[in-house]
Formats: C-alpha cells, structure tokens, sequence
C-alpha cells in the first residue's frame, strides 16, 4: 500500500476527501508552483549561448514590441511600469484599465496561467499574448482524484501544444496539471521549443517513458523535468539514458511516480553530469545503498526524495556496512526530505544529522511510529512543512507540536481510510498542534472522530489559517462526545480565521453550519463539501453569502434544483461547480443552461450507477469564452 503512487484509496464509495499529494497551488496568485526553484536560489548556469534570452534574432526570438499608439511616450512608460506587476490578480486588474491597458498588458504577459484548458480556445489566448515564455494550463477538476470522473473525459494537451508551437518558438516552461498528455504531445514539444528549459507534469496521464525520452535527449537547455503524482506507462524505453552525454543544465528531476526501473549506473552518470542539480525525487526502485552512491556524488543536493528507502531484494554485504550517516551529513545544504516509499524503520537513523536544517519534511508514504517518529521531530526545530501517516498517532502529533514552533503546513494522510475502523489520531491530536503550532496557516487533517471543543480551540489558537480541511472519514459523523452536529466547529473556523480562503467540510453537518460559512467566509474561493447538509436552503446560504468563492466542489450531499438555481447571479463569476449524486434534476440542469447560455453545463453519465430520469450523476460547470467544446465523449451531454 505504501508503495501506491496514488494516495492512499481510488474507491469510488469511500467517503472521504483524500488529497493529492501534489504542490501546484490551486488557490493562490503565486504563478510557480511552491516546488518549483525560485530565482536567484542557486547560480544560474549558461548552458548554450542565446538560450532565449529574447535578445538577438532567429524563429526562436520574441518579437519586439512596438507601440502603435499616437502617444509612444505614455505607452512606452505604461509598458515599463507593468513588467513590474508579476501577480495574476494585479495584472487582470491592471488590463481592465481601457483598451490601451488591455493591449500593452498583453503585449508584456510573459507567464500564461489558464486555470481551465476549456475556459479560453488555444488560438484566443496565443492570438491575445503574443510574448508568452511560460504556459501554466489546468484541466480536469480536482474530483477526477477521487475516480469521480470517467477515464477519457478530456483535457487533452494536443490542441494547445500545437497552438504554442506555432505562436510561441521561444518558449522555456510549461507546467500541466491533470491534463492527458500522449507521447506525441511530447515529442512535438520537445521538436519545437529550441531553448525549452522547464516542463512540470502534476496529475497527468497519457504518455510513457518514450515521451520523456523524447524531452531528456532533444531538450539540450532542460533544468526542470518534475513528475509528479502522474500516471507513466513503461513503453520499455530507458529515458534516464537519453539525457545528453555532455555536462547538462538540470537543477530539479522529480519521478518519484514513476512506476518504473531506471538504469541506475545512466542516473548516476547524469547525476554527475549535472553540477546545478538541487533537487532530486527517486522512485521506489532506487534502494537506500544506491541513494547512498547518488548523495556522494551530489553533495550540493538541497531537496531530496529518497526513492524506497530500503535495502535492494539482492542486497550485498556492502550495502549494509555502507555509512548513510555520514552520507546524509554530508549534504549540509538539505532543507526538503521526501520519499520512504519502502521503508525500513532501522534506517531512520541515518538522516538524523539533517533534522536541524529541515524546513519540510515529507512521511506521507512511511508507516512509521510515534516512537520512531520522535527521535526525529524532536531536532526539525525549523520545521515549516510536515506531512505524515496518522500511523504516528495522537503521541506522535503531540511531540510534533512540542517541537516544531515553526510550522506553516500539516498534512495528516490516513493509513487505513476504511470507516469502520476507530482511527489512530482523533481530537486530541488537533487539539496538541492548535496549541504548539500557532503559526500554522495549513492544515489536512484525516480522522475517524473529532469534536467541536477541538476545531474551535483550533479557531482560537491559529487565527492565521488560510487553508482548513477536516476530513471526518464515516458518513454524518458529529461531535462524538457531545453527539451534537459539527456547526459550531466549523462556524468557529469561518469566524475567527479572517484569511481563511479554501475550506473543506465534512462529518454531521446541517444547514446551519452553511448559514455561518454564508455569513462569515467572505473571502472563501474554494469549499469543498462531503455527505454533509440538511436541505438547499444549506447551499443557498454559501451562493449568496460568499461573493469571492470561485471553486466550488460537492458530492452525495442533498442538495437540488432550487439551491442550484439560487446561484445565477453568481456562477459567471466562478472558475466552476461540481456536483455529483445529489438531488439535480436534468430539468434544472437545463434550466441553468438557458439562464446561462455564455456557461457550459455538462452533464456526465457513470457506467457504474444505475441510471434513472430523476436525477443527473454529476454537474460540471465552468465560464468559458469558447463556449461547446469539440472533444465530447459519449458520456457527456452539453446543455
């Protein structure tokens, strides 16, 4: 189970709301995802001369902007002032100004984020930013996690790797995110961008190991290559040995996904071939003896995946008397530890010297426990990052918050996410990390018991939570001590928690706990919403108190056509709704498709539901300047 590259369940009827482990931000204005090398990190390498620096000439350089405007002085400083603006937001705003804004803001938009690859055509968006050096797209939503979502839906990358291609020869980074991405995409990609520095693939599917060898051997300027949580099919091609014999510009290679073998003595050739390289995420075939050889050969190392974890089937008496303490306090530069995909505890150990410099730490694959987990946190003093199995229990929850004063982000997987099973982290657990961690602005949190004293403490002790999601695992549970509802837990969090902008529910909820989220989570964007809910007056309090909420996601909740329709005024200004097995007629769906014709309502059919004329499976809507899409499968009907 460990060894599972996806988290921890794909049942379909499990009732919790399991969580990519992946770090491509999907509510905040920052265009690089949190994992992604920011500048001036280490020194930049210049790998080729004119290796799209948008200077000099040639198919591969930006054309120069030139105003076409009476008045070239004012659009000349306009232009200057706005390569300063690097927010999403502020550039958006800034483009809304008047026409002249508009165009020079386009004229200067270096960084494409599409947060919906079926909200704008490939050829508007090429046709209206022109300069573009990095394409950001996003594609099915985030419920296709959970097999929400037939296989085949869409999001294909085809159209737009064919579009970028063609509008933008110079470009350096393209970062996907559930998108279904073939080999050929890769290929034409890896064909047709000269200087091509950057390629992030989070969530994908589609494409194989052939695709990669495609980007490793013709990508010569390739400094960032990040799988992440994708699915890649072994066409029995060996990408590793495809990167070029010669010195390359890697800085981050990240396939702990890739279920795979690799020729390892390939990779520690290229490890040593890439001086600049300071990120490195190894798969579950890369033993702790070979991770060992890898750490020798790049001390320079600052994030670290460290593949199994574990001694090979095979293992030599060497690998066992090798010194992976001194390995581990070599690399004097590693603040980011991840991988144990299958680990041996009696190793834990040896990245003991590391522990006072780490600000993240990943044991989100590890079955360890709280005894084994101690020794550890007990040195991550600057802890900022900590994701873990509940495997370490309420114990080990505790000695995390007596440690780590520093935290920002926790996330709390579950080993064992069947519901009828008590669950090894509850309220006390909670409580401990409110208390110790009150700097903390994230939090996950996936328990089978929870109480509201608890979430209200939380409420009160780290009023800088931008991010909350309680995952209670068990249909309806409520407060289980007092048996009441969980209202007032989340009541308190929407009350206190004044950045609060992406909320998750679950366990016994009524229409109350809504009403507060309506009243008080004015800058909520994005709520998810599980089993939970009295009638629809529960949604319409959210749809018409919530002005900013952009993503909103509910499944088997009870909720139907008059909460949907309380909505109108509002869904034009979201990114999209998803709603699937609750009570939406396909009457009403096609109500909102006529009140809304600029909206694309799709309404997706499951093979394995047992269909009826009452009620649709599953509501996908989202704005769109396209409108129809051309890539309708069968099981979709477009209102």
């Amino acid at each position: 189970m460990i060894t599972n590259k996806k988290p921890r369940s794909s049942d379909t009827d499990s009732n919790y709301m399991r969580d990519d482990r992946t770090e491509m931000s999907e509510d905040d204005d920052r265009s690089p995802p949190s994992d992604s090398i920011a500048n001036g990190s280490c020194p930049t390498r210049t790998c080729t001369p004119g290796s799209g620096s948008g200077s000099g000439s040639g198919s591969s350089s930006i054309p120069e902007y030139s105003a076409p405007y009476p008045d070239r002085v004012l659009e000349n400083v306009l232009e200057n002032v706005l390569w300063f603006l690097t927010s999403r937001k502020d550039r958006n705003a800034a483009s809304l100004v008047c026409r002249s804004w508009y165009r020079v803001e386009a004229m200067t938009r270096s960084d494409l984020f599409i947060g919906n690859c079926y909200a704008v055509s490939p050829e508007r968006a090429t046709s209206r930013f022109t300069r573009v050096r990095s394409v950001t797209l996003k594609g099915k939503p985030r419920f296709a996690d959970f097999n929400l979502m037939p296989p085949n839906w869409g999001a294909h990358f085809a159209p737009w790797v064919s579009a970028t291609a063609k509008a933008y020869p110079w470009l350096e980074k393209i970062h996907l995110k559930r998108m279904s991405v073939t080999d050929d995409d890769l290929a034409l990609l890896a064909e047709s961008f000269s200087g091509f520095k950057e390629l992030v693939l989070v969530c994908c599917d589609g494409f194989g190991t052939s695709g990669l060898a495609a980007v490793a051997s013709k990508c010569r300027q390739l400094k960032v290559l990040d799988l992440i949580e994708s699915e890649v099919s072994d066409d029995e091609v060996d990408w590793i040995m495809c990167f070029p014999d010669t010195e390359t510009c890697l800085e981050s290679l990240i396939f702990d996904c890739v279920e795979c073998l690799v020729d390892f003595d390939a990779l520690e050739r290229l490890v040593v071939r890439s001086p600049s390289l300071k990120k490195l995420r190894l798969n579950r075939f890369v033993s702790i003896g070979q991770l060992y050889r890898l750490m020798v050969r790049a001390p320079q190392l600052t994030h670290l995946g460290t593949g199994s974890f574990s001694p090979s089937e095979d293992v030599a008496q060497g690998e066992l008397e090798l010194d992976y303490v001194s390995a581990f306090a070599a690399c004097k530069s590693l603040v980011c530890l991840s991988g144990f995909r299958e680990i041996v505890p009696d190793c834990l150990p040896a990245i003991y010297p590391i522990c006072a410099n780490l600000t993240s730490l990943n044991f989100s694959y590890a079955n360890i426990s709280a005894e084994q987990l101690k020794p550890i946190i007990s040195n991550c003093h600057k802890l900022q990052t900590f994701w873990v199995l509940d495997s370490i229990c309420d114990e080990g929850l505790q000695a995390v918050a007596t440690t780590c004063k520093e935290l920002r982000e926790l996330r709390v997987f579950p080993f064992d996410p069947r519901e009828d099973i008590e669950g090894p982290v509850s309220e006390v657990g909670l409580q401990a990390i409110s208390e110790g961690c009150r700097k903390l602005q994230s939090i996950l949190y996936f328990c089978q018991r929870m109480t509201n004293a608890a979430v209200i403490a939380m409420s009160k002790n780290c009023p800088d939570l931008v991010v909350f999601r309680l995952c209670i695992m068990g249909r309806q549970r409520p407060d289980h001590v007092t048996g009441e509802p969980m209202d007032e837990g989340f009541g308190a969090i929407v009350m206190n928690c004044k950045k609060l902008t992406r909320l998750a529910v679950s366990g016994l909820l009524t229409d109350t706990a809504f009403a507060y989220i309506g009243k008080y989570g004015k800058i909520v964007r994005t709520l998810s919403v599980a089993f939970a809910g009295d009638s629809d007056m529960g949604l319409k309090y959210v749809l018409e108190g919530c002005p900013r909420l952009q993503k909103l996601e509910i499944r088997d909740s009870p909720f139907g056509d008059t909460a949907l329709l309380s909505g109108l005024h509002h869904y034009y200004n979201m990114r999209f709704l998803w709603m699937s097995a609750c009570r939406l007629s396909h009457q009403g769906c096609q109500q909102i498709a006529q009140a809304l014709p600029h909206l694309v309502v799709e309404v997706i059919k499951h093979e394995d539901t047992v269909h009826t004329d009452d009620y649709a499976d599953t509501l996908y809507m989202y704005r769109s300047l396209a409108g129809r899409r051309h890539d309708v499968p069968k099981f979709v009907s477009i209102l």
